[in-house]
């Protein structure tokens, strides 16, 4: 088990910064030493967090991008490795999602989907790998979903995205056994942020039914904290969603015939 010493000096990269999970989670592991470089779209938000982890004695500092643009997320990369700042954690958190029938998607929204959630994340680990396993010390975290092990109707693109995290997690996992780098995925139930709000105001988008059973987004944060002090392959927020797997082999026939219920009371 890493020390919290040794821990506490090591630099966080995390995406989706700007609010919810990224903020929170930034803010967490500042106040337990961490330099973190928070990253997302929103310039003023990042600005303001910064300032405020700087205020209570934090490291922090933030890089305004458009991760779901290529180009962007390789001069993110190669900003960092002028300025001496690669990571040695990675938190894969900027997510997006939609809720509706697939065929009323497009692909416009699809393909925005897919950019955030699966080609930064696979684009990202590939180009900040390489710098820990030289430096022989490393963490990436994915944020994943409960809804990768448990699809459900409405969120199509969204559960398969969160399905190929897990995949690509303990593909890499199996792939680093015996160096000193570590990646996990972190598969979270819902989440109080503005995600459903997010998701909604896409064409077509819809209220998703899982956001009345939304718990803080600090759990998440805390989730993070003890991934990186106990680091373990997966881990789940709330603990007892971990018998989300076991829900779809046990009542998959049932989610058949009664999930397309849920989903038809939205377009009335």
């Amino acid at each position: 088990m890493p020390s919290h010493e040794f821990l506490s000096k090591k630099r966080v990269l995390i995406t989706g910064a700007s609010s919810g999970i990224g903020e929170l989670t930034a803010r967490f592991l500042a106040n337990k030493g961490y330099s973190v470089i928070l990253v997302a779209r929103r310039e003023e938000n990042l600005q303001k967090i910064v300032e405020s982890i700087k205020s209570k004695g934090g490291i922090a500092e933030f890089v305004v991008a458009n991760l779901g643009d290529e180009n962007e997320r390789i001069q993110l990369h190669q900003r960092l490795m002028a300025e001496n700042k690669l990571p040695d954690i990675l938190i894969n958190n900027a997510g997006i999602g939609w809720y509706g029938y697939f065929s009323q998607m497009g692909w416009v929204t699809a393909k925005e989907v897919l950019s955030i959630n699966v080609d930064a994340v696979v684009h990202l680990t590939s180009l900040f790998l390489p710098s820990m396993l030289d430096r022989k010390y490393g963490h990436v975290i994915n944020i994943g979903s409960v809804a990768g092990k448990l699809p459900e109707q409405g969120i199509a693109i969204y559960s398969s995205s969160k399905a190929f995290l897990d995949s690509f997690t303990t593909i890499l996992h199996r792939e680093l056994v015996g160096t000193n780098i570590h990646i996990s995925v972190l598969r979270a139930g819902p989440i109080k942020t503005e995600f459903f709000d997010s998701a909604r105001k896409k064409e077509n988008g819809g209220s998703i039914p899982a956001e009345r059973m939304a718990i803080p987004a600090s759990e998440v944060a805390s989730a993070v904290w003890r991934l990186l002090r106990f680091p373990r392959k997966v881990a789940y927020v709330p603990f007892w969603m971990v018998v989300s797997p076991l829900l779809e082999f046990l009542f998959e026939w049932l989610i058949d015939l009664i999930g397309p219920l849920l989903l038809k009371s939205k377009s009335k």
